[in-house]
């Protein structure tokens, strides 16, 4: 029986274990998990989901307070059409966040970054494109555009010495998708260097609408390899959502995926940037404990644990602080519903918004707990403690048992010394 170690990610002339960590946001995917990655000759994901805020806990800048300060006087108002990012904090928060994790990689794998379209940031064009130019200027190996149709956005950064140099790739939930980016790049004469293809059993945001059970990662798979073979495009796809164990990766490469993209078995190692006691709610959650909903602001459908603080939370948005999710027009659909319930309870006490939810402010407090479908599995992965927890694992353990493993087989970490006593 094959292992993933019998298979290599051709990317640029260079040959990697085909095991791509997933770029969870917000610090969820931290420097530290992707460095193990690419150590260990993979791929690792940095995300640059709320990067000044990522940038003020990780090297204590001040970009989050300087913006609160500069805005106080706009908390009490509902229009917050007025409210911009700093693009030159912006820039100064990617570079930092990508240059100090590139300075830090060993081996002989890659860091890339995940970029999402949806963080609009009441200015969306530039705002992007200062993302884009300060990864690049940075350093990073890759960047993976993600949440988002990304027609416009490799134009953005056409200029830029490093375009043909980067590994660029899109992340695609249908082969409709894909078409539409494909026609866009072709004008720049920029195809893809990757093609990520993820599937309906994800975590966080989803390319699917609530129908999303009646979609097949494996299906959505071959229609895009099968495709890009008719149209003899030699480009890496990988395959991503609900690869759980090696075997399961394994029939993804026997079909011609180059490689996998993983995320949910890692949200609950050491390296991970979630706090203990949300890992611990990961560990012990069971399948109907995991739901799909449409509390995002985004649009997108969002998968996540019922028992998320998120969830029906009517908190005071924080737009002067974060707003990473304000569209062109300092509008965000969290806002509305939160300025509706405000009417309704005039007294401001208690309001619980059930349709949306504040996502910056709950991403940043890890009280958005976004899971992949299989999560409910993580209990199998580890071993329970004398106190009723689940022992933390460590990444590369889980990055060798992907690699290594056969007959869907999962390792389970060994008793802890104190425990064998």
């Amino acid at each position: 029986m094959k292992r993933v170690d019998d298979f290599r990610l051709r990317l640029g002339g260079r040959e990697l274990v085909p095991i791509i960590t997933g770029g969870m946001g917000v610090d969820i995917s931290t420097a530290e998990l992707a460095l193990e990655a690419a150590r260990l000759g993979g791929i690792g994901h940095i995300s640059d989901a709320m990067i000044p805020t990522v940038s003020d806990r990780r090297f204590r800048t001040r970009f989050v307070t300087d913006k609160q300060k500069k805005y106080k006087y706009n908390v009490a108002n509902r229009d917050k059409s007025g409210i911009h990012f700093d693009l030159g904090h912006l820039a100064e928060a990617t570079r930092m966040h990508v240059g100090r994790t590139m300075e830090a990689k060993k081996g002989d794998g890659l860091i890339f970054i995940n970029t999402m379209e949806k963080l609009t940031m009441n200015n969306p064009r530039e705002t992007l494109r200062v993302r884009l130019v300060g990864a690049m200027d940075g350093g990073i190996d890759g960047i993976t555009l993600s949440a988002g149709l990304h027609l416009g956005s490799l134009a953005l950064v056409e200029d830029h010495p490093r375009f043909r140099d980067v590994k660029l790739g899109i992340i695609v939930s249908s082969l409709r998708a894909l078409l539409l980016f494909l026609r866009k790049s072709a004008r720049l004469d920029r195809l893809p260097d990757f093609i990520v293809v993820e599937g309906p059993l994800a975590g966080g945001h989803l390319g699917f609408g609530l129908d999303w059970a009646n979609y097949d990662l494996m299906t959505i798979t071959r229609e895009v390899i099968d495709y890009l073979r008719q149209e003899q495009l030699d480009i890496p796809v990988v395959a991503a959502g609900g690869i759980f164990t090696g075997s399961d990766a394994v029939e993804f490469l026997e079909i011609g995926a180059a490689a996998v993209q993983v995320a949910t078995r890692f949200t609950v190692t050491h390296e991970c940037g979630l706090p203990e006691k949300v890992q611990q709610e990961y560990f012990r959650a069971n399948e109907d404990d995991i739901e799909v909903n449409l509390i995002s602001p985004t649009g997108y459908p969002m998968r996540m644990l019922k028992s998320s603080p998120a969830i029906g939370a009517g908190i005071r948005p924080n737009c002067e602080a974060y707003g990473y999710l304000l569209d062109g027009n300092g509008n965000c659909a969290y806002i509305e519903a939160y300025n509706r319930e405000l009417d309704q309870h005039p007294e401001g006490t208690e309001i619980s918004v059930r349709d949306k939810t504040c996502l910056c402010t709950h991403m940043r407090n890890f009280d958005c707990w976004t899971c992949g479908h299989m999560t409910y599995r993580l209990k199998d992965t580890s071993r329970r403690l004398p106190d009723g927890r689940y022992q933390i694992l460590n990444a590369a353990d889980v990055f060798r048992d992907y690699q290594f493993s056969v007959d869907h087989r999962l390792a389970v970490p060994p008793e802890p010394v104190a425990a064998q006593a």
